[in-house]
């Protein structure tokens, strides 16, 4: 049963950062097309947004593996 409760966490974190990415990206997209002289400053708040999300499925597998193992 933890095996299950562990895959869940796991997949529901990388479900819900995906969509974060995706929700990002288009903004920022939607930025630069707007002002295409932003287009650095842009991409470097993405990349930090970007990271930022990515360390929420991070945290996922260390619940998983406490769920797994503790």
């Amino acid at each position: 049963m933890e095996a299950l409760a562990a895959a869940i966490a796991v997949g529901v974190a990388a479900l819900g950062a995906s969509f974060a990415n995706g929700k990002i990206v288009s903004r920022t997209i939607d930025g630069i097309s707007r002002q295409p002289e932003l287009k650095g400053p842009l991409q470097q708040v993405m990349l930090i947004g970007i990271a930022l999300v990515e360390a929420i499925p991070i945290f996922a597998v260390v619940v998983a593996f406490l769920i797994l193992f503790i």
